[in-house]
């Protein structure tokens, strides 16, 4: 039998979309001869429609929409998921169509209630064993725990979350010896390194449970802050069938093999593993697709950011040019404009900031109207120019030395660029203040207060200027900073989009290095020869990130050994200690306090921040990994008894 997987790229509740690239799905897997098609978890609403999952509507619509697609499948067998609501009860499904009917619906019976999951939120898990009966105008078929047969191939289902279950209680224990084949339509998110630990889930499950595997996950920036790479797996007996190329800009991405299931495969004796993974690329892989499905699916013109010539925001700049780079390589030139929505009549944009979603009627010209790119540019370049602005907004303590490297690296990458200074902006507020107070503000009084005035006075004219070209805002602060507030709400923060938050620092200074080197952005080189630094103190104060705070690795470090192996201060310092022969103890104290104390001020910023991509194992964004009370004790007793 020809078995296929197909990664689609889904939008929550946009039934046009969703619909169309089923279908052009379904259409592809018959003009290839494929028999049975496998389709992702929840693929016709969307996987994160939140809490609108709890609603009678939705999974109603679903039901309903879920009649259109009967009529493509003549002829094949296709695996759709969406839910399905019963006795104000939602579940998670997989329907089985085939030649124009509904054979019945298979349930997810184990949810993921962990690090970005919440799925007991809106559904509830399907009992072993058991099944019901769906109704929709007159027909019924039945739900629960089903196997099917097609051209007398038996096949049974692991949705998700059910394949990462011991096996001795995942479903695939009691399909053994009953079924041929397992199919697992999958909203499996993106994180480095992630996809060894699926390959090896995938593979090994094909050989414990002597069967053949078929795994299709979701694809693309669906909802905002989740990615999906589209990851397509086919292996039998142990032995890997198929593997497609993750992270595509497709909308479909269909791969299939032929098994023969009338002949048994020798069970391999050990699983092959994959090379290792290189992070860095996949991270660069993962943010360029994030960027270009939340600038189009945003209904956005482009981006704007204030390049500081700091290591964050050159990461983000460089990360627009790789979203163009890699597009264009994979869809062309033509197919990343049109798909981009920015170019030749692209849809209404919605505007960010405190005025609400506000819509402006647009021309059908790039963001950078009466400003072409010099002919000068390739053709990469010209596309930067139309999505990326940047500016340097400068300070009397700013350096030469930022200037110049956000200035080269913004016109090696084809972005538009402007420079202009804010110290008239930041000396009247400060004027006002001092009068107010009936005191002049000073340094070695107000140290905080001074520094903060410079980022907020930032934001203003960088909002006005996305606001203008109705362009995406990026916001430019890393993991590192988030977890300890070194960042001023309403000025570095302000923003429509972070895209590193979820990527420490010490990551950002390690990828910016392999960016210069191995992706040829020779411009880097001023950032990477540059120490970390806020420039918000007086020039001759030498101001850095770390002296600051601390090392960026051992903030990182205490970070981890907090929030993802969930171990009391106490439990950390001992950590520390122990990893570090030789390092001043008293320092590593000192640092743990400093990290608990920061961490604790500073939810209420977490609380704020622009959504962020999730691209490591864990982040700190409470909206999507990690919740923390706002106000606490703030981990006193434990901090004291250090």
């Amino acid at each position: 039998m020809r078995i296929a997987g197909a990664a689609l790229n889904q939008i929550p509740f946009d039934w046009d979309n969703n619909l169309r690239t089923i279908r052009a799905a379904i259409e592809q897997a018959k003009a290839a001869g494929v028999e049975l098609l496998c389709l992702p978890e929840l693929c016709l609403t969307g996987y994160g429609c939140e809490d609108l999952f709890l609603s009678d509507w939705l999974p109603a619509e679903a039901l309903a929409r879920l009649q259109d697609i009967r009529p493509w499948t003549d002829g094949i067998c296709v695996c759709v998921g969406l839910p399905v609501r019963l006795q104000h009860r939602t579940y998670n499904t997989a329907a089985v169509l085939r030649d124009g009917q509904i054979l019945g619906f298979a349930a997810k019976q184990f949810l993921a209630n962990d690090g970005v999951h919440y799925e007991p939120r809106f559904f509830v898990a399907w009992p072993a064993g058991e099944q019901k009966t769906v109704e929709f105008k007159g027909e019924t078929w039945p739900l629960g725990d089903l196997t099917f047969e097609h051209r007398d191939v038996r096949f049974g289902f692991e949705i998700c979350e059910d394949a990462w279950r011991a096996d001795d209680v995942r479903p695939a224990c009691r399909l053994r010896g009953k079924v041929d084949l397992i199919v697992n339509p999958s909203a499996s998110h993106f994180a480095m390194s992630k996809t060894d630990l699926r390959y090896q889930l995938v593979v090994k499950a094909s050989r414990n449970f002597h069967c053949t595997y078929l795994y299709a996950n979701m694809l693309g920036n669906e909802a905002g802050r989740i990615i999906y790479d589209g990851e397509i797996l086919v292996a039998r007996n142990g032995h890997l069938l198929k593997r497609n190329q993750l992270l595509s800009f497709k909308e479909v991405d269909l791969e299939w093999t032929d098994v023969d299931f009338g002949h048994d495969l020798a069970l391999a004796a050990e699983i092959v593993p994959l090379p290792a993974p290189d992070e860095y690329k996949e991270l660069n892989q993962a943010m360029s697709l994030a960027l270009f499905d939340y600038l189009r699916k945003a209904r956005s013109r482009g981006f704007v950011l204030s390049l500081s010539g700091g290591a964050d925001s050159c990461f983000c700049a460089v990360g627009v040019a790789e979203m163009v780079r890699l597009g264009v390589e994979e869809l062309g030139v033509d197919e990343f404009k049109r798909r981009s929505g920015c170019f030749d009549g692209a849809p209404v944009a919605v505007q960010q900031g405190a005025g609400g979603p506000a819509k402006q009627e647009l021309q059908d010209t790039p963001a950078t109207q009466g400003a072409p790119a010099p002919p000068a540019l390739s053709e990469n370049q010209q596309i930067v120019n139309a999505l990326l602005t940047c500016a340097y907004q400068g300070t009397v303590n700013s350096s030469d030395d930022t200037f110049e490297s956000a200035k080269e690296l913004a016109d090696s990458l084809g972005a538009r660029f402007f420079n202009w200074t804010i110290d008239e902006e930041v000396a009247g507020y400060v004027g006002k203040i001092s009068g107010a107070l009936g005191r002049a503000l000073a340094w070695d009084t107000d140290d905080l207060a001074l520094q903060n005035i410079q980022a907020r006075v930032r934001a203003p004219g960088i909002w006005l200027l996305a606001n203008v070209q109705n362009c995406l805002l990026i916001t430019t602060s890393n993991r590192s900073e988030a977890s300890v507030g070194y960042c001023t709400m309403d000025g570095d923060t302000a923003g429509s989009i972070s895209p590193i938050a979820g990527v420490d620092k010490a990551f950002v200074k390690q990828w910016l290095r392999w960016a210069e080197t191995e992706l040829g952005y020779g411009a880097l080189r001023h950032v990477n020869a540059l120490q970390p630094t806020a420039e918000l103190r007086p020039l001759a104060d030498k101001q850095t990130d770390e002296r600051d705070l601390m090392p960026y690795p051992l903030l990182n470090r205490i970070e981890r050994l907090a929030f993802y192996e969930r171990l009391a201060p106490a439990a950390v310092l001992a950590q520390l200690v122990a990893e570090t022969p030789g390092a001043d103890a008293e320092q590593l104290r000192t640092y743990v306090r400093r990290f608990y104390t920061l961490w604790s001020r500073n939810q209420w910023k977490r609380e704020r921040y622009a959504p962020s991509f999730h691209l490591d194992d864990y982040n700190v964004d409470p909206r999507s990994w990690l919740r923390f009370p706002i106000l606490s004790g703030g981990f006193g007793a434990e901090l004291a008894a250090l």
